[in-house]
């Protein structure tokens, strides 16, 4: 595994062990960060997590002190979800609850099939096997994502 930065392991340390205590649901880090977490060489803004509708309900009425109420995500036209944006040390969570993407097939949900567990300091952290990690990344079409995915590829 590379370096990770110092921020992503402080939302990790920070996050990751309560979600554990408090989603009853399989979740896992998607996103920019599972890729880094995976070994890529990928820069993480934020720590995304794909989760059930229930557990992102659950996160908001856990965590209502740090919820970022004035942050709208870019591309509703694509993707939605119960979503949440977080704020925490090192940088925002951001809980992605059902995520569903618009494809040509009309809304269709974003779904795990392999999970695996990287350890961050200790801390069992679930995230798509890299196979998984590509197909989301090239389903969300993105010119970032087919990046990101690139870089998967690589390792």
């Amino acid at each position: 595994m590379m370096q990770l930065s110092p921020a992503l392991c402080e939302v990790i340390a920070a996050s990751v062990p309560q979600l554990h205590t408090h989603c009853r649901d399989e979740w896992a880090v998607i996103g920019s960060a599972a890729a880094a977490l995976a070994g890529a060489a990928v820069e993480a803004a934020d720590l995304d997590l794909l989760t059930s509708v229930a557990d992102a309900q659950r996160l908001i009425a856990l965590w209502p002190s740090r919820l970022d109420t004035s942050y709208t995500p870019a591309g509703a036209e694509r993707f939605r979800s119960c979503f949440a944006r977080f704020q925490f040390p090192g940088m925002p969570l951001e809980v992605m609850g059902g995520l569903e993407l618009h494809g040509e097939h009309g809304w269709q949900a974003v779904r795990l099939n392999h999970v695996v567990h990287v350890s961050v300091a200790g801390i069992e952290v679930p995230i798509p096997a890299r196979d998984e990690q590509i197909r989301i990344f090239e389903s969300f079409g993105r010119t970032k994502d087919f990046a990101r995915a690139d870089l998967l590829r690589a390792l």
